[in-house]
């Protein structure tokens, strides 16, 4: 039980610190979200690149997923690369990816809405009128399971999920983790493509 000395510092400490059990929920639940987003968000599911009618990289910052998709199309494991740029072309990078000529057929576009399902649906009309039906799809890692859904949703073809290696700081996963989990609230909600 503890002697009456024991029991006064123990009321004493919990006078000094009366948030800790609440720092000990907010751990906790920090603890149980990491968990369970890091298969989703850290190690998702990818596959491995193989011969398909078309490569898509999904639109977003830095030049990583872009050169992927591009090495994929250079080595011909496809022989068309859609590039979305949701930039609307401020991207002189990528601009001058998409005006240079290529041993493969080279498909820029700016994705209306600029969201993930904006170019899903884009992937869903070049499909149609390519007769696509196997893709390899380039995104940065935490956007790979978001981004799978949300494809499937719009395209009834094969899809494989690719992404380049993703260096990110503890504070850019924290963000990530946010932003995609809001992601699949908002995707969740909607209906059809």
């Amino acid at each position: 039980m503890g002697t009456p000395d024991a029991q006064r510092i123990s009321v004493a400490d919990r006078a000094r610190w009366p948030w800790r059990p609440a720092l000990a929920v907010v751990v906790a639940v920090f603890l149980v979200l990491a968990a369970v987003g890091y298969p989703v968000y850290v190690k998702p599911q990818v596959g491995t690149p193989h011969h398909a009618d078309a490569i898509v990289v999904l639109g977003g910052p830095g030049a990583e997923r872009y050169e992927l998709g591009l090495d994929l199309a250079r080595r011909g494991f496809a022989p068309q690369l859609l590039l979305s740029d949701p930039s609307g072309g401020e991207n002189d990078w990528l601009s001058g990816v998409c005006r240079t000529e290529h041993p493969f057929t080279t498909i820029c576009f700016d994705p209306h809405p600029a969201t993930t399902r904006g170019e899903a649906r884009e992937i869903r009309a070049e499909a149609k009128e390519r007769g696509w039906s196997n893709i390899l799809v380039v995104t940065y890692t935490p956007h790979v399971s978001r981004a799978r859904y949300i494809v499937q949703k719009c395209f009834q073809g094969a899809v494989t999920m690719l992404s380049p290696p993703t260096h990110l700081t503890v504070v850019e996963w924290a963000w990530a983790y946010t932003y995609q989990t809001a992601g699949y609230v908002k995707t969740l909600l909607e209906s059809g493509c």
